[in-house]
C-alpha cells in the first residue's frame, strides 16, 4: 500500500472538524490537520475568493475512493475539493505508522 495525502477544503471550521471526525471514525484516516486559508477559485464563469478550511489527510490510496464517496456525501458544497497526493518517501516510522491506522 502506498500512502497519499488529501487536500480537502471545507467552508468552516465547524464543517472541518465534522468532515475530519468522520474520516478518522471510520477509519479512512490516521491523521487530519486543519489550517485557515485564503482561497480564489474559478465558480460558474466568474473569481471568487473565499476564506476556507484546508484539511491535509493522511491516508493510504486504495482509501481514496471511499473517502471521496464520504466527503461528497457530507460536504455542503456542489463540488466539494478532494485530490489526493502521492507521497514518494518520508519517515519510514510514520508510512507504517498510517498503514497501521486506517481500516484493513
Amino acid at each position: 500500500m502506498s500512502a497519499v495525502v488529501v487536500l480537502i477544503t471545507a467552508p468552516s471550521a465547524e464543517e472541518a472538524e465534522r468532515l475530519g471526525r468522520a474520516l478518522l471514525d471510520e477509519r479512512l484516516a490516521a491523521c487530519v490537520n486543519t489550517a485557515p486559508v485564503r482561497s480564489a477559485y474559478w465558480w460558474q464563469g466568474r473569481i471568487e475568493e473565499a476564506a476556507e478550511v484546508l484539511l491535509v489527510v493522511k491516508t493510504l490510496d486504495r482509501l481514496v475512493e471511499p473517502l471521496v464517496a464520504r466527503v461528497r456525501a457530507l460536504h455542503s458544497y456542489t463540488v466539494p475539493e478532494v485530490v489526493a497526493l502521492p507521497v514518494l518517501a518520508g519517515n519510514p516510522d510514520y508510512l507504517r505508522w498510517i498503514e497501521d491506522s486506517v481500516r484493513r
